[in-house]
């Protein structure tokens, strides 16, 4: 068997090694609803077969399917929505493969050149593709900027396979969220909750801006990550602005894993991250809507199960 090539010391300079996921990971205090849908996480490698992109800014370790799949059983999930990770660009063969092996029990969201061809978007979307992935807080050439110009052709584009946008931003870098996206031909859907620090409140112009997207219907966020917008390991403040989103939109809210949490992953085998879920949403009811209802919903699941 060949073994993996080791990345040179210059890229690992450029794009540092993360750590891998905890290989025992606890299970929940509360237990998942029946139907319920990891909606954020990534699988990696072989890096042998599926090198990864030359500009990325991370190198994670192989996170097969298979790994993960153990994760699920642990935690008592489901569905899940795998979402193509910025190492492999626009590559996004890992996730196809390790979608047709799952079925019709996931989704992807994918990353797709301005320029993709329409036939490759209906085969994405046969695939069960139903979204496309817009970072611009990691890869983009102008952070803090959103290409509106392509992005709304792109959407005018996937308009009519019902399919969403996905942006991993800082929403409080937009205070006027709210008035770029109001007549965008599709929903919009917010990684990691929108990036928002939890120092800066609740009451932010950003956070505010958010909260009217999804009044407005034309906005869903993810509740995944804390630890990208809160000081591990207590998380403080990530409860406060969960409550204020389930207490305003709880049908605009899905929540992942984020597995396998890359440059993170040394905060959260030691913390009982999913415990969270219990913390942040204790109503059973809402938790069912967020874990559940709303991904059926935004991804379409139960039509081809």
């Amino acid at each position: 068997m060949t073994a993996t090539p080791s990345p040179a010391d210059s890229e690992l300079a450029r794009a540092p090694l993360c750590a891998g996921p905890d290989p025992n990971p606890r299970k929940p205090r509360i237990k998942l609803p029946p139907l319920a849908c990891d909606c954020h996480f990534h699988v990696f490698g072989p890096r042998s077969v599926y090198p990864y992109s030359p500009r990325r800014i991370y190198t994670p370790p192989d996170a097969p399917l298979a790994s993960y799949l153990e994760l699920l059983g642990v935690l008592g999930a489901e569905r899940m929505v795998f979402v193509q990770p910025s190492v492999y660009g626009t590559d996004n063969r890992v996730m196809l493969n390790a979608m047709q092996e799952i079925g019709a029990r996931c989704r992807g969201v994918a990353v797709v050149d301005d320029d993709v061809p329409d036939a490759e978007l209906e085969r994405l979307h046969a695939a069960g593709v139903r979204g496309v992935r817009i970072n611009v807080v990691d890869v983009a050439e102008d952070k803090g900027v959103i290409p509106m110009a392509p992005l709304r052709r792109m959407a005018e584009r996937i308009q009519p396979l019902g399919w969403h946008v996905e942006f991993l931003m800082h929403a409080d870098e937009f205070p006027q969220l709210d008035r770029l996206f109001a007549d965008f031909p599709v929903p919009i859907v917010l990684g990691h909750l929108g990036y928002m620090r939890t120092d800066k409140g609740v009451a932010h112009p950003g956070f505010q801006a958010l909260l009217g997207l999804m009044r407005e219907r034309r906005a869903w966020v993810k509740l995944t990550g804390p630890y990208r917008f809160a000081e591990a390991p207590e998380f403080a403040g990530s409860t406060e602005m969960v409550r204020a989103l389930t207490k305003a939109v709880p049908d605009r809210l899905i929540w992942g894993t984020d597995h396998p949490h890359l440059s993170f992953a040394d905060k959260v085998g030691s913390i009982g991250l999913y415990n969270l879920l219990g913390q942040w949403i204790p109503d059973e009811a809402v938790r069912r809507k967020v874990l559940a209802d709303n991904p059926a919903k935004l991804f379409g699941f139960g039509k081809d199960e």
